[in-house]
């Protein structure tokens, strides 16, 4: 049976075949257990955001290029002018760990859950140190960075994907690279064309909140009991748990005012 292709189904408690948890799914958890609960257990997701196509062009195309260099076993020119000493690895799985759907896949016996994530490329040291590369893109008026309290999540995105690719076998350097690429806003005008500074961001990794944190969420998970109204990364109150509330409590509210209306 290929789990990584078949429609989700909601989690069962002492289900025998492995549930597969996405990384996106651990950073909901780590979000609000209270909106991870309900997507796992009740297939009750949050609403989902406009697409970034922009976004994944830009990906996309930043695929393309690393892996004409990826060919010819050179290092892209932005490494070179960032000094970052590797070259685009070269891997007969890389196409499955960039999938969406795929991605790199590492099973959690204690739990029984088989986490996946797909990384955007991934770089080689001259010792053979494997080193993750996330790409990034927006369009800013001032110098990119990952020092934003809402960029945790950035930050744990590569170190999940540090933890699988670790799991996998691979010698994994704790740094990683953001290729973060900025629209510029100090041109004189758009003709038809949007340009880009790109900048390559270090991050030295810690994965060693992912295994306790996958306990965690497989107790929240075996939980008959819904989670409290959580804590977003931003502070306070989840937003999403805390519409979700109001909107049922206005939405009593206008039933009873119609039912005593009648009456």
């Amino acid at each position: 049976m290929n789990y990584w292709r078949e429609r989700s189904q909601p989690y069962k408690p002492g289900q025998a075949a492995p549930f597969k948890v996405s990384r996106s799914k651990i950073e909901l958890f780590m979000q609000c257990p209270r909106c991870f609960w309900l997507d796992v257990r009740l297939k009750i997701t949050r609403p989902n955001g406009p697409p970034f196509n922009i976004n994944k062009a830009i990906d996309e195309l930043f695929k393309k290029e690393f892996d004409a260099y990826r060919v010819k076993g050179e290092p892209h020119p932005i490494m070179t002018e960032y000094s970052v000493a590797a070259v685009p690895f070269m891997h007969e799985k890389l196409d499955d760990w960039r999938e969406t759907f795929v991605g790199v896949q590492a099973p959690h016996k204690e739990t029984n859950l088989l986490v996946f994530g797909a990384v955007d490329d991934l770089w080689v040291t001259p010792t053979g140190d494997v080193i993750v590369v996330d790409y990034k893109a927006t369009a800013k008026d001032k110098d990119v960075s990952i020092d934003s309290g809402w960029q945790i999540s950035y930050k744990r995105q590569m170190e999940v994907y540090q933890w699988l690719l670790r799991q996998n076998g691979l010698p994994v350097s704790s740094t990683g690279y953001f290729v973060y690429a900025n629209g510029r806003m100090d041109m004189d005008g758009f003709f038809n064309r949007i340009e880009f500074k790109t900048k390559v961001i270090p991050y030295t990794g810690n994965d060693s909140w992912v295994e306790p944190t996958l306990l965690k969420m497989k107790a929240c998970m075996d939980n008959d009991a819904m989670p409290p109204i959580g804590d977003s990364i931003m502070g306070g109150p989840c937003e999403f748990c805390t519409y979700a509330r109001q909107r049922t409590e206005l939405t009593v509210k206008a039933l009873q005012a119609q039912k005593t209306a009648k009456a």
